[in-house]
């Protein structure tokens, strides 16, 4: 009798977890709907909005209430195109294909871009996904060129690919650079150049043993000595402080070595961004919702800005990272994305169409102590949002 009890409760638990499952996933296939729905609506608009204007690439909202612009210069530049490609590939809207191409072709220019590290950003997420998508050869011709640009700034006694050249830092590497390795990576597949890879993987391993704090959160900012090669100052440019955790940069660092993971098949890479997801996601200042501050030790919390592009960028890289793993952390993760899609996709995050300069989040910080848009819409914010709900709707629920 005891024995057909227990079998009848693990036959019980088991169907209501299936029920439970089915209900979960009917859940996300809405939010996933409702957000790419959302942001078509919000991106057509936006393009019909810019198209006369050539030469201007959609950035933010203004101080004054207005669409805030850059020239392909900024390193945002990327980021619209890129949103068009992803938009395109799930719906098949050929105006969408349209849109992205012109858009992406505003950057061909940044392709000898050789005074900052941001041609990665500028290029691979516009030509890049362009590029996967249409396999147009003229697109392949610009990130092989951008490529060889980017590899300039690499010097071998560092190790690593300088960010910027401003003062007062020797030799500045900010966490962020992790994202312009996709494309050395890639042109280093198509190419006959294995040098791209090297200085990729050069630039991830000097990053992993120099940038991380004990507790694997990371520095904003390295600077190196030009002479010895060894870190000369560990600061922030965007952070509350210097040894804060500044969340974009925390989320920056888990996508990164998660696709270096993926380029390379180096364990090393793994259990970095594995340690990297474990310490923002058990964070103490990490709110119910899962939205983050903007940097995590501001002493205002929780009376100050979420940023929901760190949020965006921690949910794509999560559910790819879920793909590398054991089961149970791999659930861990996509429970955690899964909590942010459906927090970004709220009325609290998620524009109602029309408003908000045309973009499709709301609620992102860029620069906090400099002032410079805080709590407002960002480019990238939408373009990582997307890539996570496309990934949670491929990975995840196996629909493409």
């Amino acid at each position: 009798m005891k024995i057909r009890l227990v079998i009848f409760y693990v036959v019980l638990f088991a169907i209501s977890g299936c029920i439970y499952a089915g209900n979960g996933e009917k859940e996300m296939k809405l939010v996933i709907e409702k957000g790419l729905g959302r942001a078509i609506v919000q991106a057509k608009r936006m393009a019909c909005s810019l198209l006369e204007r050539k030469e201007r690439l959609p950035r933010s909202i203004g101080k004054q209430g207005q669409l805030s612009t850059s020239d392909a210069r900024a390193w945002t530049s990327g980021f619209f195109p890129g949103l068009l490609w992803y938009l395109y590939e799930v719906s098949g809207d050929d105006s969408l294909r349209i849109y992205a191409d012109d858009y992406t072709r505003r950057l061909e220019k940044q392709q000898y871009t050789t005074d900052n590290h941001d041609v990665g950003f500028m290029l691979y997420c516009s030509y890049g996904n362009g590029w996967r998508l249409t396999k147009d050869e003229s697109y392949k011709k610009v990130l092989l060129q951008g490529a060889k640009s980017l590899s300039t700034r690499f010097r071998p006694t560092v190790g690593c690919i300088r960010s910027w050249n401003r003062k007062p830092w020797q030799y500045a590497v900010i966490i962020d650079n992790m994202m312009n390795l996709e494309l050395l990576m890639w042109a280093s597949k198509n190419s006959d150049n294995s040098q791209f890879a090297s200085i990729a993987r050069s630039h991830a391993d000097v990053t992993m043993k120099n940038h991380f704090r004990e507790d694997y959160s990371c520095y904003h900012v390295v600077s190196y000595d030009t002479i010895s090669g060894r870190p000369e100052q560990k600061c922030t440019y965007q952070g509350y402080a210097d040894d804060s955790d500044w969340s974009r940069g925390q989320a920056w660092a888990l996508y990164g070595y998660t696709m270096m993971y993926r380029e390379t098949k180096k364990q090393e890479y793994l259990e970095q961004a594995v340690r990297i997801a474990h310490f923002l996601m058990g964070h103490p200042q990490m709110p119910e919702d899962k939205i983050p501050y903007w940097d995590f030790d501001d002493p205002d919390i929780p009376n100050t800005p979420r940023d929901a592009s760190a949020a965006a960028i921690m949910a794509s890289a999560l559910v790819e990272l879920s793909q590398y793993v054991n089961e149970l952390f791999s659930n861990r993760c996509l429970l955690f994305a899964k909590e942010q899609l459906k927090a970004l996709t709220s009325p609290a995050y998620l524009a109602e169409p029309g408003t908000n300069c045309n973009f499709v989040l709301k609620h992102s910080v860029s620069n906090k102590p400099k002032g410079t848009e805080v709590d407002k819409p960002l480019t990238y914010a939408d373009y990582y949002y997307v890539e996570a709900l496309l990934r949670y709707k491929q990975i995840v629920l196996k629909e493409k």
